[in-house]
């Protein structure tokens, strides 16, 4: 559940990007970091690890409007790709509200994907949440390298391997030229947001 602040009348919502090393989760956080750094409130904070990194900012979302009076604040989150920072991916996790799961559409890749997504099935799992339950967007990034000749994974496959069940939305997506990276964005940001308004106004009738 998001955090809310009664002193400042804000509601913090957490939304992370997930998928395996090097899928460009740090490229769409880069992206968005200097598309729309007017409105960016805090610097883009980076912590390093042995060839990964996380990172981290507040974000004011579009004309969202107030709920319930109170502002909102979206905060960005990447969690590192490789597997031996899984302790890092599962600290990321603790209390997220959305997810962008950024699946790496080369065609070696396919095996890591399918891994990524299962290991945030457990990594929710440990914080009592179904990854069926809570708002998720899949971007299916590097399209752009089909132009140089790198063999992809067909959308259309990659949609049936990581999102037959979920049916969740999805994007073609390139972090690196920024095509739907911000479509991406304000997608989990509109699927969150309605899914907090739900449990607010759940709790407001049984309050």
């Amino acid at each position: 559940m998001a955090l809310i602040n009664l002193k400042k009348k804000e509601i913090q919502v957490k939304i992370v990007y997930y998928g395996p090393g090097r899928s460009g989760k740090t490229t769409n956080l880069e992206y968005i970091y200097n598309r729309f750094n007017t409105r960016i409130e805090t610097e883009m904070v980076t912590i390093k690890t042995h060839g990964d990194r996380t990172l981290f900012f507040d974000f004011l979302p579009f004309d969202m409007g107030k709920i319930h009076g109170y502002d909102v604040r979206i905060q960005l989150y990447t969690v590192p790709g490789q597997v031996k920072y899984n302790a890092t991916r599962k600290l990321v996790l603790r209390g997220v509200d959305g997810i962008v799961f950024v699946a790496d559409s080369i065609a070696v890749r396919k095996e890591k994907n399918i891994l990524s997504l299962k290991n945030l099935q457990e990594n929710l799992y440990t914080y009592k949440k179904s990854i069926y339950h809570i708002p998720i967007v899949f971007q299916y990034n590097k399209r752009d390298l089909e132009e140089q000749g790198i063999p992809l994974i067909p959308v259309e496959f990659l949609n049936r391997l990581l999102n037959s069940k979920l049916k969740a939305p999805y994007f073609e997506a390139s972090a690196v030229t920024g095509m739907n990276v911000v479509n991406t964005m304000k997608k989990i940001i509109l699927l969150t947001i309605q899914d907090i308004q739900k449990d607010l106004n759940w709790g407001k009738a049984i309050g």
